[in-house]
């Protein structure tokens, strides 16, 4: 079984879609596009498919935690589900290049609660920065290094399975 791609991707940025595309074409991987409006995939990798789900709150959310299986890779700004995909030993990335590890998950959403605490009471207005390259140069090479790592531990656990059969 090999690592299989993730992307929550309702709100992706086009540019972390094409680096997604580049990756699953030349390794040959699996990449799930989840989003509750239609899609377009790359005619030309077969591996990228849209999955459209119904639409509501969290439906996307729920088909990617239910279907994605330990080692693969999820890319997602949305803490909540970063957090459900970190517990199950899923390797998750944000588009702009931070990594969501157990070290790292509940720090983070305990600032996002922080920071929706304060919206809500109109300390805090706006929202966050334009997508840039900055951010896309940070989650190329996040990906890059995720995904290696990713596809190297499920290589370790092939050769392990296959040794003890």
């Amino acid at each position: 079984m090999s690592v299989k791609i993730w992307v929550d991707a309702d709100a992706a940025p086009v540019e972390v879609k094409q680096i997604v595309f580049r990756a699953a074409q030349r390794l040959q991987l699996e990449t799930l596009l989840v989003a509750n409006q239609p899609l377009d995939t790359p005619r030309n990798v077969p591996l990228v498919r849209s999955i459209l789900v119904r639409e509501g709150a969290d439906v996307a959310d729920r088909y990617i935690v239910e279907h994605s299986t330990a080692g693969d890779l999820a890319i997602t700004a949305d803490l909540p589900l970063a957090g459900d995909l970190v517990a199950k030993g899923i390797f998750v990335i944000d588009p702009r290049g931070d990594e969501y590890s157990p070290n790292t998950i509940a720090t983070r959403l305990s600032m996002r609660n922080f920071m929706d605490s304060l919206r809500g009471e109109g300390m805090v207005v706006g929202g966050g920065a334009p997508y840039s390259d900055t951010d896309k140069k940070a989650f190329a090479a996040t990906f890059d290094r995720l995904l290696t790592k990713a596809i190297r531990k499920r290589q370790r656990q092939a050769d392990r399975d296959s040794a003890s059969q």
